[in-house]
């Protein structure tokens, strides 16, 4: 099924560096450790979170300091556990989440005898009746229906993991029952919601730190990256299509739309010239830029701040993964819902969970002053989709300036090679030595395993 291949790909592909311990690397392999004691988050350090992410947790979600390092500690171990039941537990995984004050993952399954090994994990087991790819069987229905034809008073649609059901948020009862029939889905699985929800973009206003599309619309820079030598950045799709021009925040000539995708996703990059640098960094608006030191994914129920050229910094929970929302431009499938607020500009803003990457703002309804639900599209596989390459606090911007250590060439065997794109979780070998790739990215002299240990990991 389309999207059960499109998350498990954007799972591989954006697995990277976290400082969890032992979990960082249950994460890359997809196996969790049957140690609990091996299963402990590192304590997230002072200095690895930014005061002004750690201000807005406290505003928004009432965490203090301490409390904010301590749930994403534990949020980091939660991602990463979740990731390796979710490869380990394979048709019978059916979805993961957290909640509490002190973010307790449980992994839901179909199969009892796998309790076990969640519970192994240091996850609470939860049995339920329908598989997470069942479930998204019924979305991938709900959203090919979509792509046809978008369906009306019917603005969202997702997997709920607590209740084991696709719930569709609909105008009335009879325009979800009516989106249903329309797309043949078992509807025993599905529940209609009532709601008022007219979700819109966020493109057409002005704001702080932003960028300008064909000396017009505004919207918000989503993350720094890279394709080989390309530097640009990450944003939604809807800002604009391939060849639209941007300007910078400063109005200075910045870049060109090299890819971009909306409706059915909404995500985009832009190739930016060389006047602008690429930085690992979210604009903290005054409170101190947050760093950015990869795109681990987060589960249902993480605490995510936003970041805005309108409203600046807000934080919120993820509420759901894998949604579906229609626009009045059309439906996009894959987003993430998010009780984070936002409003018109903040489009293409970054979200993030402590240091980790998570996506960039979509859409959504309401705003920052009586609140609201906000979407974003999940990171990874927009950096799938163009070959591009976060750029973190461990990516170099260019090629080492120091000599490897590592041999200039490869032994006989070696199959590292400058040039050559990697995708996440390939292996290569280089110094009689195997590494396992970190990020999707295009190798350049220099940039060898052993050199730049941000992409490659030895195994």
């Amino acid at each position: 099924m389309e999207r059960t291949t499109l998350r498990r790909r954007a799972l591989a592909a954006g697995t990277a560096t976290v400082a969890v311990g032992a979990l960082a690397l249950a994460g890359l392999t997809g196996v969790a450790s049957a140690d609990p004691a091996d299963s402990a988050a590192a304590p997230v350090s002072a200095d690895s979170l930014s005061p002004g992410l750690l201000a807005a947790m406290e505003r928004d979600l009432g965490l203090d300091a301490d409390d904010a390092r301590s749930r994403i500690a534990n949020e980091y171990r939660a991602a990463a556990v979740a990731a390796g039941l979710e490869k380990s537990l394979g048709a019978d995984f059916a979805g993961a989440r957290v909640s509490g004050a002190k973010a307790t993952l449980t992994v839901s399954t179909t199969d009892a005898s796998q309790a076990a090994r969640i519970t192994g994990a240091g996850a609470k087991a939860e049995v339920v009746a329908h598989s997470l790819d069942r479930l998204e069987g019924v979305m991938d229905a709900l959203d090919k229906s979509a792509l046809r034809k978008a369906p009306k008073d019917v603005p969202v649609w997702y997997v709920d993991v607590e209740a084991n059901r696709v719930v569709v948020n609909a105008a009335s009862t009879a325009a979800g029952t009516a989106f249903l029939k329309a797309a043949g889905a078992d509807s025993a699985l599905v529940t209609v919601a009532r709601s008022a929800e007219k979700p819109r973009t966020f493109a057409d206003l002005r704001g702080g730190d932003a960028y300008y599309m064909n000396g017009s619309g505004r919207c918000s820079i989503g993350f720094s990256v890279k394709r080989g030598t390309q530097n640009g950045f990450a944003t939604a799709g809807h800002c604009g299509r391939v060849g639209t021009t941007t300007n910078g925040f400063n109005q200075q000539a910045q870049g060109t739309f090299q890819g971009s995708t909306f409706p059915g996703r909404d995500y985009a990059w832009v190739a930016t010239n060389a006047n602008w640098t690429p930085r690992p960094t979210v604009n903290g608006y005054g409170r101190g830029d947050v760093t950015v030191a990869g795109s681990t994914a987060s589960v249902v129920g993480a605490s995510v701040c936003r970041s805005g050229s309108t409203t600046g910094w807000h934080c919120g929970t993820i509420q759901q993964l894998n949604t579906s929302v229609t626009y009045p431009e059309g439906t996009i499938s894959g987003v993430t819902r998010t009780s984070v607020c936002a409003e018109p500009g903040d489009s293409g803003g970054s979200y993030i969970s402590g240091n980790q990457a998570q996506g960039v703002t979509s859409g959504g309804s309401g705003n920052c002053s009586s609140g609201g639900t906000t979407y974003f599209q999940p990171l990874n596989p927009l950096l799938q989709a163009y070959g591009l390459t976060l750029v973190t606090s461990g990516t170099p911007t260019d090629p080492p300036t120091t000599p490897p250590t590592d041999p200039p060439t490869d032994p006989p065997g070696g199959t590292w090679a400058a040039g050559t794109a990697y995708a996440a979780g390939a292996t290569v070998t280089y110094g009689g030595a195997t590494y396992r790739c970190l990020q999707a990215h295009t190798a350049q002299p220099g940039w060898t395993p052993a050199a730049v240990p941000a992409l490659w990991q030895r195994i």
